[in-house]
């Protein structure tokens, strides 16, 4: 799974499971782009990364607003010149009882995890298009399978990225373009560093491997949906969750 020359766009890509995945990908030999809301993190992020097999860039953007997205696209087409994988990984929890989420809490979440998709892989296309080669990856959740009390906002924000996946999937197919989602389980991030131990041991304990997924766990799902062992995986969503949806 080498991506030597390949430019790789990952949003939210400065922690977490974006930061293992640009990590991995440069590894492997890709021209990745770490584009996050957080300037100080992503430049550090980039900074740590460079210097292994690939290449790292930073680009601040908020993937909410339309033209944040659209300098952002500019700049990796003026910075490469093209863009081969487009990994969607941004993404905010507010979590809450339905009767306890505001209405501004519920439009957050949409604007990151839902709007954001929409908006990046709407300008990215027509860059993958020129080369009639893309793989897009977007994250869902486990969640947005089988809902969560307390993330109603959250729930329906990765509900809606599987239908968009699939939707491109048929739209972008034909092109040379795979779409597909990762429905990460259980995973150790700093979303999941606010949780009680107690609460965060009976998760554990729901899951049949016995264990918390990590970051890498993710990125290598990524990796596989981006590499050439997946080109005739399309429209498909891949959970990675120890066997918790059994």
């Amino acid at each position: 799974m080498e991506f030597k020359g390949q430019v790789t766009l990952i949003t939210g890509g400065a922690s977490g499971l974006g930061r293992e995945a640009a990590k991995l990908f440069c590894q492997r030999g890709a021209v990745v782009i770490i584009a996050d809301i957080n300037p100080a993190e992503g430049e550090r992020a980039a900074a740590e990364i460079a210097g292994r097999d690939g290449t790292v860039h930073f680009i601040h953007a908020n993937v909410a607003d339309e033209d944040s997205v659209r300098a952002l696209i500019d700049q990796v087409k003026q910075i490469t010149g093209r863009l081969d994988i487009l990994v969607n990984n941004a993404g905010i929890t507010r979590d809450g009882m339905l009767h306890k989420t505001s209405k501004e809490s519920w439009e957050q979440v949409i604007a990151i995890n839902l709007t954001g998709v929409y908006l990046c892989t709407k300008a990215a296309v027509p860059l993958m298009l020129e080369n009639g080669y893309g793989r897009i990856i977007n994250t869902s959740s486990v969640v947005g399978l089988y809902g969560n009390i307390g993330q109603t906002n959250y729930a329906a924000t990765k509900a809606g990225v599987i239908g968009l996946t699939k939707t491109w999937a048929k739209e972008l197919g034909g092109k040379g373009i795979t779409v597909n989602a990762v429905a990460p389980g259980f995973i150790k991030t700093p979303m999941t560093e606010a949780v009680p131990g107690k609460i965060l041991e009976m998760m554990r304990l729901k899951v049949p491997v016995q264990r918390l997924g990590e970051p890498e766990d993710i990125a290598r799902a990524y990796v596989f949906l981006a590499s050439p062992f997946s080109s005739y995986i399309n429209g498909s969503v891949l959970s990675v969750d120890g066997g918790l949806t059994l």
